[in-house]
């Protein structure tokens, strides 16, 4: 049995084949990805629940490559998917396969089903049987190569193995019902030449096993009792319990799941490749996109990633889940383990007047208060600062806070400080502040009693490190980028997507910061040390901001309806 916690309507299924003893209470799953491009967060979803439950259940679960089209495979897409994979946190231990590995098995149960005249070698073009299988109010009609005698397909099979045939010229086609309500059980296509050389079988095989024919019998030979999939598989169902009851091997029970699909971006690997293609990215790890490696490198934990695919659980309803939910969780598991630190993006100078020449203090700041066992930091305070841009203003509205000219603030584990004088350049553009500190308020602290409505972050002009950040933001402009059948995906995609703001100043320790390491800028957004990044100069990726803006927007644009509608 399951945790209660993480039940659904697969976890039934399986309950119900353990009181029956079907599979005699094993339960071993697989997650089959194709090697023809990255891995993304719907993907995750599907890891985690062939992984998870199986280990609820004390089963395995494989990692296995449906590597069976090699004119879109690549060495680097496996590459990729499995450090994702051992990423996110699975392990597979020595149950690492390919269905190339089951190349010769699999033509074997082929030639079964043509000596029991359940499969036949088709030479109808592609569009002839595209327009042969008739439509969804429509039967399809028979090939006229439908009834040759068993010999000939055999030899016409062997024929096409040998490659006696051009790309395109023959197929082998399983032999079912042209007339079947399910367009996939009309005699669907088993074989087809591709004249590719394969990443592993090399030029050794000059036909290819179409997924479906291949998917439920690499299942078999695994023994798997589970194979769990998306919905859009489930009209293949039929199919795959045609195959091996017709051949008559281990047959597994298909399961199908509601995919993921995620409001403001676009999960489709067919659309993915475009936007790599086409320099709408910088690649399938560009932190804009969807892709685990793209999330890894914004800065997302493996932990808010299982979180989340947790949360949206599993059913077999369609929808869209929205996008602050994804960042709900790296923002909670962000808060847990990230690191507090100072920097300032928008940097406004401000000189402390009565502040001495050549005194420079070491404050104690709090690294991290969700754990005290990070400790504290010593950070330099000194006479001339940087603050934030915009946590100033000359002539503030009635809610603004922040400093101002004649106001008091307190600088965060500092001091107060008075602006008393506003520096511009001819422009009239503010280039500096002059302020007084009360020595009194060392820490932050008002021995007075006296409050100040306002903390503002800071680092020391003469100490601070000169870094790089990118400002990322959703990829595409729109929530549904993919609903508007009239116009391409790609032009809703977001022209401020990323904007980088090349100096920023951060304090001084973070010189030493790691590629991956993970850090709060107060009072602004979760950050990580880009790969990018060199020696001479660090470079932040923004994770995600430290409130939900989009849910914010929502919510005032719902405010605003329910204004409209009582007006």
């Amino acid at each position: 049995m399951t945790d209660s916690n993480n039940r659904n309507f697969v976890s039934e299924i399986i309950d119900e084949h353990n009181e029956s003893g079907r599979f005699e209470g094993r339960v071993h799953t697989r997650f089959p990805p194709e090697p023809n491009g990255y891995l993304h967060i719907g993907h995750a979803k599907s890891i985690c629940l062939n992984f998870d439950i199986a280990a609820q259940y004390g089963g395995l679960c494989n990692l296995r490559f449906d590597d069976t089209n090699p004119a879109k495979e690549e060495q680097e897409y496996i590459d990729a998917i499995t450090e994702d994979v051992r990423w996110l946190g699975y392990d597979w231990g020595d149950r690492l396969y390919f269905a190339s590995d089951y190349f010769d098995r699999l033509y074997d149960m082929a030639v079964e089903l043509i000596r029991i005249g359940r499969a036949y070698v088709d030479e109808l073009s592609t569009d002839e049987i595209r327009e042969y299988r008739g439509t969804l109010t429509s039967p399809g009609v028979e090939s006229p190569y439908r009834d040759r005698p068993i010999a000939e397909n055999l030899a016409l099979f062997e024929k096409m193995r040998d490659g006696g045939f051009n790309e395109g010229e023959a197929v082998l086609r399983a032999k079912i019902d042209m007339k079947s309500g399910n367009i996939n059980l009309r005699d669907p296509v088993m074989y087809r030449i591709l004249d590719a050389r394969h990443p592993r079988t090399g030029d050794k095989w000059k036909i290819y096993p179409m997924y479906d024919f291949a998917h439920g019998q690499s299942d078999s030979i695994e023994e798997i009792t589970h194979s769990i999939c998306t919905l859009e598989y489930e009209d293949h169902r039929p199919l795959y319990d045609w195959y091996l009851d017709n051949i008559e091997i281990f047959h597994p029970q298909q399961i199908e799941f509601a995919r993921l699909n995620l409001s403001h971006t676009v999960l489709s690997k067919r659309k993915l490749i475009r936007l790599v293609q086409e320099g709408h990215v910088r690649g399938w790890d560009d932190p804009r996109m969807p892709t685990i490696s793209g999330l890894r490198r914004r800065g997302y934990t493996p932990a808010a990633i299982r979180d989340f695919c947790d949360e949206i659980g599993v059913g077999k309803v369609k929808g869209v889940v929205a996008l602050h939910k994804l960042e709900y969780h790296i923002r909670q598991d962000l808060n847990r383990r990230a690191n507090r630190v100072m920097a300032v993006i928008n940097p406004l100078k401000v000189v402390i007047t009565n502040y001495p020449d050549d005194l420079v203090e070491e404050m104690e700041a709090v690294n991290n208060p969700e754990d005290e066992s990070a400790g504290t930091r010593l950070t330099p305070f000194s006479k001339v600062l940087y603050i934030e841009g915009d946590d100033f203003m000359e002539d503030p509205p009635r809610k603004f806070f922040r400093l101002a000219p004649g106001r008091e603030v307190r600088l965060r584990y500092a001091y107060f400080i008075t602006c008393n004088e506003v520096i511009k350049d001819d422009s009239g553009a503010i280039t500096e502040l002059r302020c007084t500190y009360d020595p009194a308020t060392r820490g932050g602290a008002a021995p007075d009693d006296r409050r100040v409505k306002a903390t503002l972050h800071w680092v020391s002009a003469a100490h601070a490190v000169k870094a790089e950040a990118r400002l990322y933001d959703t990829l595409f402009s729109v929530e549904y980028p993919e609903r508007d059948s009239e116009r391409d995906f790609t032009e809703f995609i977001n022209p401020d997507s990323m904007k980088v703001v090349d100096p920023i100043y951060v304090e001084p320790h973070l010189r030493d910061a790691q590629i991956g390491d993970r850090f709060q800028f107060e009072r602004l957004a979760y950050f990580v040390v880009d790969e990018d990044s060199k020696p001479e100069k660090l470079v932040f990726n923004r994770t995600v901001a430290l409130r939900d803006q989009w849910r914010k927007h929502q919510n005032k644009a719902g405010k605003k309806r329910k204004q409209r509608r009582k007006r």
